[in-house]
């Protein structure tokens, strides 16, 4: 008896151990020898082959609808023995218990759904105390509640009181969040154990042929979801966090995932600043270190869990700790779940290129880009794109030639003012596409902005019109106007006449095609605007002005055309209404701000400049005085104000065309300027300023500004301390050593403006003003060969300025050369006639 009792329990320990690997051949084989061995045991014995059969059927065949006709016959065995262990009265009751929850399974596998829930009610589901159980058990009755919620979904009441629907939609989200519950503890049990054989932790993943099944699955999804459709947002949110809160198992992990990023998005889409409530911790009375639970969360970090002992066995286990971080604004829950997210994303990386591993890698990488682009939204929104930009290094390891990773990549370069770098991302995603024309947009575009690569912008455009062409986008018009650009701004830079003109018809042909494929495009009219400004055609330049107003109103470089072009008729007045009635509406804008200053030097006086200049000052103190710190830099500060064009007076509106940004010799000037400043600084005692040199090149142009007013007013104490201000923050600047020049011009002191204008010409030879008044001098000190030299290159850089053809018409009418000198002066008559208030390429470029 004894022998024949050891021997029972020695087949039920081995089916113990099947059930729990989910071996079920060896289950239903040792199932069959218990019965002929042992018929007392046959209630048992057909349980555990029905529970195999079951089993087995549906590792193979998922109970989804799509498998219900294979299940209604495949199941027939499965079901014949767990009915007969059912109906066993009075034997083995935890048995007759369990064949009807599986029953319940079976059914529900075949789409009964009616008998399903029968044998739940048979079970009496709803009312099982909650006690420790074994992991199988655990998973049965998981699948139970999740099954019967399913079946309450599948057969909706017809009542249409909205109590009796509210009750019954509450009953069903309790089976799904109690099955959620049981599926984490069962899993945390499942994996405590493995650990527990292998001998404590190791350093690897536990190896485990469990799978969460979609039965699990959906539970541990749905309720959540069920309560975000009841419109219960807050309960929805604590579900979310709580599921997330639990300790994570090896078979959760790639279901964490999708959780993460649905409560991302809720967060993102769903809720607001002051609608936002943060996690409650939870206090426990009595809290314990589990050393079995100290493992390696995510494979990252090592952790010490903390259990609280009298929670409910069938809640799972949490992370809690004293050091444990817990988000309080929705700000950091929603980068925090993104940045887990995002590492489980990389962890779950495939980085092999064999074939064989190329549906693993599409899905991996699927996965991740998912949550890449809730990221770059938040990060953005957020202003924190150095954070995306340390994401998207490492989402380079594991995105090999994926073009979606690496566009975004380039993007955020661009948004850090990486340009070179991001460049190169852009030939390597123009070549990964190459029937896109995005791409050869953005590189064109960083062309002209950054790069000073003019020549090769254009042939960027041009590849993108071509590209447009063979596949049709809707971009013909923007790749058109590209192209136009392009030769716009080498139109401005060529010193050869006949070059210059090409490049001018190019760029209007350009235009004109850009405004003939989108007649509303207020860009294509304010381009042709702008190159027939350049060119003098003034009454062609403000009816295409006129146009881009009426299609956009608040187009910013449009308004700004139309001011000058006022005062190029001599409209003083209309123009500075016009710019009055603009900085209502952007008051902050120092671009209008200084135009208004100049107006009001040639229509009302330079004492209602001076107090323009004062308010500039103000505005600078007001936006950027708190920025102006090592901690922001130029990209952060740029982005501060809501007019960021007030960034371009620094390269455009307080200096003429030798400072845009779009000149290769500014580039040059500026590098001069740079090495200068760093050995004035390694000799002398001037520092640098600390923070983003745009916000101070900006107070810079103010303070010179009010140099020149003063000395127009004959006040050269104020103007000399105007100067100092500006020397104390950029020395080498030519735009300092011009304007000491004037300082010295204004007391007679030649031969030191002479020594001034000759540095400013030194750093850059393109300083039109510099070059004017250094011929002027040189005229005063007798070099009149010197002078006409230096006045004739000036002509050559901008033959549209009627300052240098006076000063030559002065040097040469000295020198005798009556005609020639009379020919100049004529021409600086009709130049100025058509001449505006300040040159019309000092407006930047602008692709807004």
């Amino acid at each position: 008896m004894t022998s024949k009792k050891g021997q029972t329990l020695r087949i039920e320990n081995e089916i113990d151990k099947y059930r729990g690997e989910g071996n079920w051949k060896k289950v239903i084989e040792l199932a069959n020898s218990l019965k002929e061995l042992y018929p007392s045991n046959e209630c048992l014995a057909n349980f555990l082959s029905g529970e195999g059969k079951l089993e087995n059927f549906l590792e193979e065949t998922p109970p989804i609808e799509a498998n219900i006709t294979k299940a209604k016959t495949g199941l027939i065995d499965a079901k014949k023995d767990l009915v007969l262990a059912a109906n066993e009265k009075d034997k083995q009751a935890v048995v007759v218990l369990d064949a009807h929850l599986l029953l319940g399974k079976l059914h529900y596998a075949m789409g009964l759904y009616s008998e399903a829930l029968h044998h739940y009610d048979f079970a009496e589901l709803h009312t099982l105390t909650e006690k420790p159980l074994p992991p199988r058990s655990l998973r049965i009755i998981a699948e139970s509640y999740a099954i019967q919620g399913l079946c309450f979904e599948k057969q909706l009441p017809t009542v249409k009181s909205k109590y009796k629907l509210s009750e019954y939609q509450e009953r069903m989200i309790k089976c799904f969040e109690t099955s959620g519950d049981l599926s984490l503890v069962y899993f945390q049990e499942l994996e405590k154990s493995q650990i527990t054989q292998n001998g404590g932790y190791s350093p690897q993943p536990p190896i485990t042929s469990k799978t969460m099944g979609p039965i699990l699955e959906t539970a541990l999804l749905r309720a959540p979801l069920m309560h975000l459709q009841s419109g219960n947002i807050e309960r929805s949110i604590n579900r979310w966090r709580e599921i997330l809160s639990a300790i994570e198992t090896t078979t959760t992990q790639s279901l964490r995932l999708t959780l993460i990023r649905q409560l991302a998005e809720l967060l993102l889409r769903r809720i607001t600043n002051s609608d936002y409530k943060a996690p409650e911790v939870a206090e426990t009375t009595t809290m314990v270190a589990s050393n079995t639970l100290t493992r390696k969360l995510n494979n990252y970090a090592t952790i010490n869990v903390m259990v609280d002992t009298q929670k409910s066995p069938w809640k799972p286990k949490k992370y809690q700790g004293i050091n444990m971080f817990v988000p309080r604004t929705i700000n950091e829950e929603i980068i925090l779940l993104l940045l887990i997210g995002e590492a489980m994303a990389v962890r779950d990386a495939v980085l092999s290129q064999s074939p064989e591993f190329k549906e693993a890698k599409s899905r991996a990488h699927e996965v991740a880009t998912n949550v890449y682009d809730l990221l770059t939204i938040v990060t953005v929104k957020w202003n924190q794109v150095e954070l995306l930009y340390e994401s998207f290094k490492r989402a380079m390891k594991f995105s090999h030639e994926e073009i979606h990773v690496w566009t975004q990549y380039a993007l955020c370069l661009i948004q850090l003012g990486q340009y070179a770098h991001a460049y190169s991302v852009l030939e390597i995603v123009a070549r990964l596409a190459p029937n896109k024309v995005m791409p050869c947009l953005l590189a064109a575009r960083m062309c002209y902005e950054h790069l000073e690569k003019i020549s090769t912008g254009i042939e960027w455009a041009k590849k993108a019109v071509s590209r447009e062409n063979n596949n049709p986008s809707g971009l013909i018009s923007r790749c058109h106007l590209y192209v136009g650009i392009g030769n716009s701004i080498l139109a401005r830079s060529c010193m050869v006449k006949a070059d210059k003109a090409t490049h001018s018809t190019q760029a209007l042909e350009a235009f004109h095609k850009a405004q003939q494929y989108d007649p509303n495009d207020h860009l294509a009219e304010y381009y042709l605007a702008y190159e027939y400004a350049i060119n003098r055609q003034l009454n062609e330049a403000m009816i295409h002005v006129k146009i881009a107003l009426n299609l956009r109103a608040e187009h910013i470089p449009s308004l700004h055309l139309l001011a000058l072009l006022l005062s190029a008729y001599k409209q003083y007045n209309d123009a500075l209404n016009l710019v009055n009635s603009i900085l209502v509406e952007y008051p902050d804008n120092s671009n209008f701000l200084y135009i208004k200053a100049h107006l009001q030097l040639h229509s009302v006086g330079a004492e209602e400049s001076i107090i323009t200049i004062k308010e500039m000052l103000k505005i600078w103190r007001d936006l950027y005085e708190n920025q102006v710190n090592v901690d922001c830099n130029e990209q952060q500060s740029e982005k501060r104000s809501e007019t960021r064009s007030i960034f371009q007076l620094y390269t455009t509106e307080l200096s003429d065309k030798d400072s845009s940004s779009v000149h290769a010799q500014s580039l040059a000037a500026s590098k001069i300027e740079q090495a200068l400043s760093e050995v004035a600084s390694s000799l002398s005692s001037f520092t640098p300023k600390p923070g983003p040199q745009r916000a101070w090149l900006l107070q810079l142009q103010i303070w010179l500004l009010l140099t020149e007013v003063f000395l127009m007013l004959d006040k050269p104490d104020a103007a000399a301390l105007s100067l100092q201000e500006a020397t104390n923050i950029f020395p080498m600047s030519h735009h300092i050593m011009y304007t000491k020049g004037l300082l010295h011009e204004y007391k007679s002191e030649y031969n030191e403006a002479k020594q001034c204008y000759q540095n400013a010409v030194a750093i850059n030879p393109y300083h039109i003003k510099s070059l004017q008044h250094l011929g002027l001098i040189y005229h005063y000190l007798g070099c009149q060969r010197l002078a006409e030299k230096t006045l004739r290159d000036a002509a050559k850089i901008d033959p549209n300025s009627h300052q240098t053809w006076y000063n030559l018409g002065k040097v040469l009418e000295s020198l005798g050369e009556m005609e020639t000198a009379n020919d100049c002066m004529a021409t600086a008559l009709e130049v100025e006639n058509s001449n505006p208030i300040l040159p019309i390429s000092s407006i930047g470029i602008t692709f807004e």
